[in-house]
C-alpha cells in the first residue's frame, strides 16, 4: 500500500517541497530508510539527512534548506509529533477497524448492555451489568466481571481480564495480558500469619489512557485506585491499591507503584523505577530509570538514584565523587600518615 506525498500533507498540514505525486510506500527510521520511504529527522541528527535514502524527508524549519538540497521534503513546526499523527493517519488508510461483531462463541450474559458498533470476540465473556459503550472492540478471550462499565471507542485486545466494577473511559487502549481489577496486595499480621483484607474497591480509568501489555492495576482496599485522563502506563508495570496517578503521567516498563502512593500530573517515571507507599509526587516531577523513590517530591524537576534520591544535578554530582571515594580515601591514608610522622619528628628532644 502506498500513498503521494501531496495527499499527506493535504490530511496532516505543513509545508510540502517536492512533487504531490511522490509516491510514498513506507514509513520507516531515517537511518535504515530506502528510496520510497518517508522518514523525520530531528535537528540534532541533522547529519543523517546527507546519509539517508528516504525519498522524503520531515524536517523542522531549521533544516529546511539542508532538506532542500537533496531532494523532496515536509517541513513541520515539530516533526517527531508531525510523524506520530501520520503513522495513525497511516494506519487508518491501510488497516481499517474491521465491521463491528459479535461473535457467537462469546459468552454475554443476558443482563450486559452493548451499545451500537461493539465487537465481541471469540471466547470472550462479559458479565452480569456490564455496559459497553458505542464502538468499544474486546478481544479474543478478554473477560468482563460483573459491573464493568467500558467507553465509547475503547479497545480491549486479547486476554485482558477487568475485574467486578472497574469503570474505563472513552478511546482507551489496554493490551493483552493487563489485569485491571485483581485485590490490592493487602494482609494484616496476626500470630505469625497473614489474615487477608478483602479488597473492597475498584479501578476507575479515565479518557485516552494507555495501559501496555501484561500490567497489572490493583483495585482499592476502601476507595478506588485512579488513573486519571492520558495517562500512559508501558508493559509489565505494578500499580498498587488505591494509588492515584494524575492526568497525561508516563510510566515506562517495569515500573512499580505501591499502595496508596499519588502522583501527579505530567509525571515521568523511568524504566525500573520503584516509588514507596503513601508517598506523593507533585506535578512536574520525573523520576529516573531504576530509581528509587523513598520520600515524597513535591517540587517539579529531574531527580535520579538509587540511595538517596536527590535532585538530578545533585545527584550527579555524588556519583562523580562517589567514583573517586577511594582516590579520595588512599589519599587521606597518605595525608594520616604524613601528619604521624611529622608530630614524631616534631617529638623528638
Amino acid at each position: 500500500m502506498s500513498r503521494p506525498l501531496g495527499e499527506i500533507v493535504d490530511a496532516l498540514g505543513g509545508t510540502r517541497h517536492g512533487a504531490p505525486d511522490l509516491v510514498i510506500h513506507r514509513l520507516a527510521p531515517v537511518a535504515t530508510a530506502t528510496p520510497g520511504d518517508l522518514a523525520f529527522v530531528q535537528t540534532r541528527y541533522a547529519s543523517q539527512i546527507e546519509t539517508t535514502a528516504a525519498s522524503a524527508l520531515i524536517v523542522p524549519p531549521a533544516l529546511e534548506a539542508q532538506a532542500l538540497s537533496r531532494g523532496a521534503c515536509i517541513v513541520a513546526d515539530d516533526p517527531y509529533l508531525y510523524f506520530a499523527r501520520l503513522t495513525q493517519w497511516w494506519r487508518r488508510q491501510h488497516d481499517p477497524a474491521p465491521a463491528p461483531t459479535i461473535d457467537p462463541l462469546a459468552s454475554i450474559h443476558p443482563s450486559a448492555r452493548l451499545d451500537d458498533g461493539v465487537s465481541v470476540g471469540p471466547f470472550a465473556v462479559v458479565g452480569r451489568d456490564v455496559h459497553l459503550a458505542r464502538g468499544v472492540r474486546v478481544g479474543a478471550h478478554v473477560v468482563l466481571g460483573a459491573g464493568v462499565q467500558i467507553g465509547e471507542d475503547t479497545v480491549l485486545h486479547p486476554r485482558v481480564t477487568v475485574g467486578d466494577q472497574c469503570v474505563m473511559g472513552e478511546r482507551c487502549t489496554v493490551h493483552s495480558g493487563a489485569v485491571i481489577g485483581a485485590d490490592g496486595f493487602g494482609f494484616a499480621p496476626h500470630e505469625g500469619e497473614w489474615v487477608k483484607i478483602e479488597q473492597l474497591g475498584s479501578v476507575r480509568i479515565g479518557n485516552d489512557v494507555d495501559i501496555g501489555a501484561n500490567t497489572c492495576i490493583d483495585r482499592g482496599a476502601l476507595g478506588d485506585t485512579v488513573i486519571e485522563d492520558g495517562v500512559k502506563l508501558d508493559n509489565l508495570i505494578q500499580i498498587g491499591h488505591n494509588v492515584r496517578i494524575g492526568k497525561h503521567t508516563a510510566m515506562a516498563g517495569c515500573a512499580a507503584v505501591a499502595g496508596s502512593a499519588v502522583i501527579g500530573a505530567r509525571c515521568t517515571i523511568g524504566g525500573r523505577a520503584s516509588i514507596l507507599g503513601h508517598l506523593t509526587l507533585g506535578d512536574g516531577v520525573h523520576i529516573s530509570a531504576l530509581s528509587n523513590v523513598t520520600r515524597s517530591i513535591q517540587k517539579p524537576g529531574h531527580y535520579t538514584g538509587f540511595f538517596p534520591i536527590d535532585d538530578n544535578a545533585s545527584w550527579e554530582k555524588n556519583a562523580v565523587s562517589l567514583k573517586q571515594l577511594n582516590r579520595m580515601r588512599e589519599r587521606l591514608k597518605a595525608a594520616e600518615l604524613a601528619i604521624e610522622q611529622a608530630f614524631k619528628n616534631n617529638s623528638k628532644p
